[in-house]
């Protein structure tokens, strides 16, 4: 239990700039306390006492805003950064150096028995409000941005943002888990993308105006502007809709003029 204090203290002093000395870390940091009364009210649960483990996280609870239930397994090194509204569930799993921001939520759905809370492993970053639901993995150094809801698993190193949470791979790209100004915006992508297409397809319609004026005033029509359709194999749409809209196309001009 002292290794995993120490390395609780360490990572606070690595990964927050405003930790200046030993004490203000042991007597300031809510997280930190929460956590170290998890590890006892965790022993305490594992030996199978009725109701000291509940009762210590309830008081944990109200002296930290943390509320941990003493079932979750939590490892060394890790930091709950401001702590306030962080709910971590009974069968939750967190590895080794994750970064929790205030607001999380580790939550369970339904009511079934077993395990159905998140696992987190190793060096995930889980930004200010964002939940993660049911018995789904998060895998390592995945970084999940603040106010998304993620409900499916994920694979290691991505990112996740968006409601319902969708994964976007920043492969070979370290990101540091504080920039939280780097995450990309998947619904500004894919709006960019629909506006690009929408200028294309009124220069396509304004050309066909234009020729069949020419063509009702007795001169040769114009070449006609031909793009391709859009369709939504595009990648920035098939991340942004999900799986589901892979086998989902829109209909070209010229397919819609065949079908009659």
């Amino acid at each position: 239990m002292l290794k995993a204090i120490k390395a609780d203290l360490a990572i606070i002093k690595e990964r927050d700039p405003a930790a200046r000395g030993l004490l203000e870390m042991l007597l300031c940091y809510p997280g930190f306390h929460a956590l170290t009364l998890h590890r006892i009210s965790h022993k305490l649960w594992k030996y199978r006492f009725p109701l000291a483990p509940r009762l210590l996280s309830q008081i944990t609870r109200a002296f930290t805003g943390v509320e941990i239930h003493p079932g979750a397994i939590i490892g060394k090194g890790v930091f709950i950064d401001h702590g306030m509204g962080v709910v971590i569930g009974e069968t939750a799993e967190i590895g080794n150096r994750c970064l929790l921001y205030q607001g999380v939520t580790l939550g369970g759905t339904g009511k079934e028995d077993g395990k159905r809370h998140p696992t987190l492993l190793e060096n995930v970053v889980v930004g200010a409000g964002a939940k993660v639901l049911g018995a789904i993995t998060v895998g390592e150094n995945t970084r999940i941005g603040a106010g998304s809801v993620v409900v499916r698993n994920v694979e290691a190193n991505s990112t996740v943002v968006g409601i319902p949470g969708r994964v976007l791979h920043q492969s070979g790209v370290k990101i540091n888990p504080l920039a939280h100004s780097a995450l990309p915006d998947a619904e500004a992508s894919v709006i960019r993308n629909l506006m690009e297409r929408i200028d294309q397809l009124e220069g396509y319609v304004s050309t066909l105006q234009n020729s069949l004026k020419d063509i009702s005033e007795g001169r040769s029509p114009k070449n006609i502007f031909s793009g391709a359709a859009q369709s939504l194999k595009d990648k920035e749409i098939i991340e942004f809709l999900g799986e589901e809209s892979k086998n989902y196309e829109v209909a070209s001009p010229e397919s819609a003029d065949d079908a009659g």
